[in-house]
């Protein structure tokens, strides 16, 4: 697919191009650079004007849950499994960490907007059935509750943000066991 030249009015037929187009720059940059990059460096990547990002995003956290939205949607369905254990819901939430700390930056800026409070209470909630049954079978410890859970992701994101793309999986892998021990009955 050509794009046309940054600037280049394509009219209002290029909207769902467009739009495509900013999310797909938004995942790439957001990845790169975090939750706070830079708006312009989006609209560069995808060769569109600013207007063009405000007419379908009005703003960061929009852009963000239109770039999340798949995140979110693979997450909720693997927590609707029947016997889905806490550690895949991890793992998942730990891969798309792992792909873009961006995503836990805005469910951690919860309180600056009501949007990534729903989020951040959807993927709350979503880890209190998998946290019920690991405590059920004595894996984890009774006091501890989703909120202690969405803590640790807070805590891996950030340490995940300062550690090149390369050495994620394994500094990942090492921040889990480090946190599971603290999370573990025995």
């Amino acid at each position: 697919m050509a794009h046309a030249r940054r600037g280049e009015n394509r009219g209002p037929g290029a909207a769902a191009e467009n739009r495509a187009a900013l999310i797909a720059a938004a995942r790439e940059v957001f990845a790169a650079d975090g939750y706070r990059a830079p708006l312009a460096s989006i609209t560069k990547a995808a060769r569109v004007g600013q207007g063009s990002l405000y007419r379908h995003f009005p703003d960061r956290v929009s852009l963000a849950l239109a770039v999340f939205a798949d995140n979110m949607t693979e997450l909720e369905a693997l927590a609707a499994r029947p016997g889905v254990t806490l550690d895949e819901v991890l793992a998942l939430i730990t891969r798309h960490t792992i792909a873009s700390t961006a995503f836990v930056d805005m469910v951690a800026d919860a309180d600056v907007d009501e949007r990534a409070v729903a989020i951040r209470d959807r993927v709350t909630e979503l880890l209190e059935a998998p946290l019920a049954r690991a405590q059920a079978d004595g894996l984890v410890r009774a006091e501890v509750g989703a909120g202690d859970l969405m803590l640790a992701i807070e805590m891996l994101a950030g340490a995940l943000r300062h550690t090149p793309a390369d050495d994620r999986v394994r500094a990942a892998d090492r921040a889990w066991r480090l946190m599971r021990d603290g999370f573990a009955t025995t």
